[in-house]
């Protein structure tokens, strides 16, 4: 897969991520485990778009 098809799939799941974050956090009583691990991937999923862009291969 080509570097900008990579990171169009990464943004996303990136956006993905931060929808389910939004829809977790409206619930009466958002489950904390859930967030933090949605919150790890997003990031490590914004790390990975910006290494891509910084340093394309």
């Amino acid at each position: 897969m080509p570097a900008s098809e990579r990171i169009v799939s990464l943004q996303g799941k990136h956006a993905s991520l931060d929808r389910e974050i939004v829809e977790e956090n409206q619930r009466p009583h958002p489950d904390d485990t859930r967030l933090h691990e949605l919150k790890r991937e997003k990031l490590r999923i914004k790390d990975e778009i910006n290494d891509m862009m910084t340093h394309p291969h």
